[in-house]
């Protein structure tokens, strides 16, 4: 029979320690005394029994009887490979359970991935320790520097807003001290000739005072522009007769 054809719940793990597993192995094979078992085990197993429906083999007996077949399989223990413990299971036509202590879990996973699905475990009062399962603590999420890069841009464009909005309030605040309207044109001073440097240029107040004085110092005299003689275009017009 294909491992397939169990069905999921007809198929389970017993989990129980190794000082355990006679006294539960006792009380599985007492419920289920109506049903023909095979008990498999990985090494010759020595147990005294008095019911005639079940067979103890080891995987090696079990290998050269192919016609041996039961409604029951428990599996005492878990052989080394999972490969073996698929073929336990093509005997059996209905029930597979599975006794296994904490050191054999790590070999449930291989068997579980070789049947495409998981075994489900089911705990038998007075025979295992139901472990706690550990609530997850809350971990720092994973760096990711495109998030660091991202906050370090929200933070300089707030400071920056920050830093806008301060120079907004001083130019008003310093708008407020001044008597004087932004719209009113600044006093213009007058330019004044400040005497010759020591390479004897004439220097002055303001920009301007070099493009408006002469070299000596003295102003600048406009003179008028020179315009053309004008002439009439309409007196060149020839008379008409």
């Amino acid at each position: 029979m294909s491992s397939q054809t169990l069905k999921r719940h007809n198929h389970r793990v017993h989990p129980c320690k190794d000082e355990k597993k006679e006294e539960l192995l006792k009380f599985l094979l007492q419920k289920n005394s109506d049903k023909k078992i095979i008990v498999l085990s990985s090494q010759k197993l020595k147990l005294t029994l008095e019911q005639d429906n079940i067979s103890i083999v080891s995987d090696e007996e079990l290998a050269s009887k192919p016609d041996l077949r039961c409604e029951l399989m428990i599996s005492f223990d878990l052989p080394p490979k999972a490969s073996t413990y698929m073929q336990r299971i093509t005997h059996t036509d209905t029930y597979a359970f599975i006794l296994v202590n904490p050191s054999e879990e790590k070999i449930i996973h291989p068997i579980e991935t070789l049947i495409g699905r998981t075994i489900m475990q089911e705990h038998i009062e007075g025979f295992s320790e139901i472990r706690e399962e550990k609530t997850a603590q809350a971990t720092k999420k994973d760096f990711d520097p495109r998030e660091e890069r991202k906050q370090e841009f929200l933070n300089r464009d707030e400071k920056i807003k920050e830093a806008k909005t301060d120079r907004v309030k001083k130019s008003y605040d310093n708008k407020e001290k001044s008597d004087k309207k932004p719209w009113e044109k600044k006093e213009r001073k007058e330019n004044k000739y400040l005497g010759k440097d020591e390479k004897g240029k004439a220097s002055f107040s303001g920009k301007s005072g070099e493009r408006n004085h002469r070299h000596d110092g003295t102003s600048k005299v406009k003179t008028p522009k020179l315009t053309g003689k004008k002439i009439s275009i309409k007196g060149l017009k020839k008379k008409e007769d």
